[in-house]
């Protein structure tokens, strides 16, 4: 009895040492195991260059917990500028420019007065998107309602650009761009979209494109067109009328703001309310908000990259590469170039056209 009993025993303690054993080694497979969140995000659209290993080594330790320049989730914050860095700014492709030539010239004449039809013929390349322009862009759109002006954009992105084959302006998104913002936001970071565009245009191309599922509209801040409550257009103050159920928000025509130049980091304080850790521009109205990245208060290491429109093969780039890269260098930025960083700039099938805009 002694002896079945020390039998039962040691099969009992047997038994638990196995399942011990087995729960550890299963312990095992699964730390060993890479999760696809742990996998390493694969940038096939870009060359090796020093920009985006730039971007990699600062991402690499902003999300290290051992790191020194490991930055919490919520202060993961990067900043890009649309047109010209995430998208085709070229002349007769630029996205609110031409949707408002073709809004007043051939979608709906009868809206608009003598005087903006004539502004919509009279630009030219080298036009300048300033807040005279973005003005006339407000007049233009005036009595609608703010889902009626939302659809409008949305549809004008099907139509075809003359300065491309085979692209619609809604395709025009640069695809190596988008690898950076989807690698962003893998990695944690929030991303905004800081544009000199209007604000509900931003928000429905953005919605429409290859990153929607990263930049949520309240991430969207743009140039501002007044809005206010149907019936209340002339009041000058919003606090003499109440929203109620079935009231639609329209826009008067008025102009508010042109979300460019020192408007760009004073919009990024007011709305986002902490200094942005990357941000990516293309030009010199982007400048501000690259410097107020970097500015040495910011209490994390940051970076601010410019994109340089130098490929005059896949596109209609004018920028010297060696000119603009110094000038770069000089203020602190990191230089992108598409010539020679990007694999790919389009969908596959799209070429640029034999003339780059028809009169």
């Amino acid at each position: 009895m002694k002896n079945q009993k020390r039998i039962i025993a040691i099969f009992a303690v047997l038994m638990i040492v196995a399942v011990l054993a087995a729960t550890f080694v299963g312990c095992n497979k699964k730390q060993e195991q890479v999760t696809p969140q742990q996998e390493e995000f694969k940038f096939e659209l870009w060359n090796d260059c020093v920009a985006i290993n730039s971007l990699k080594s600062f991402v690499t330790a902003a999300t290290d917990e051992k790191s020194l320049d490991f930055i919490p989730v919520e202060d993961r914050i990067a900043v890009f500028d649309m047109d010209g860095t995430l998208v085709c700014e070229t002349y007769f492709t630029y996205y609110d420019t031409m949707m408002f030539i073709e809004y007043c010239l051939v979608d709906h004449p009868e809206r608009v007065s003598e005087e903006l039809k004539d502004v919509a013929r009279d630009l030219r390349p080298g036009y300048v998107a300033g807040e005279e322009l973005a003005r006339n862009f407000a007049r233009a759109y005036a009595g609608l309602t703010v889902e009626e002006f939302y659809a409008y954009v949305v549809s004008f992105g099907q139509k075809y650009t003359s300065s491309f084959n085979n692209m619609r302006y809604i395709d025009n998104f640069y695809l190596p761009m988008v690898e950076v913002v989807h690698y962003l936001y893998e990695n944690d970071f929030t991303i905004y979209v800081i544009s000199g565009t209007e604000r509900t245009t931003t928000r429905a191309i953005i919605a429409n494109s290859p990153i929607k599922d990263y930049v949520t509209p309240n991430h969207v801040i743009g140039t501002d067109f007044e809005i206010k409550q149907r019936g209340h257009e002339t009041e000058s103050s919003n606090m003499n009328f109440k929203y109620e159920n079935g009231d639609e928000l329209v826009l008067t025509g008025g102009f508010i703001q042109k979300n460019l130049n020192g408007n760009k980091s004073i919009y990024i304080e007011r709305e986002i309310g902490q200094r942005p850790v990357l941000a990516f521009g293309n030009t010199g109205s982007d400048s501000s908000m690259l410097n107020y990245t970097i500015d040495s208060r910011n209490e994390y290491k940051s970076l601010a990259f410019m994109v340089v429109a130098d490929d005059t093969v896949r596109e209609w780039g004018k920028q010297n590469w060696d000119e603009k890269s110094a000038e770069y260098t000089a203020k602190g930025w990191l230089s992108i170039s598409m010539k020679n960083d990007f694999v790919k700039i389009y969908p596959d099938g799209v070429t640029i056209a034999e003339h780059q805009y028809q009169e």
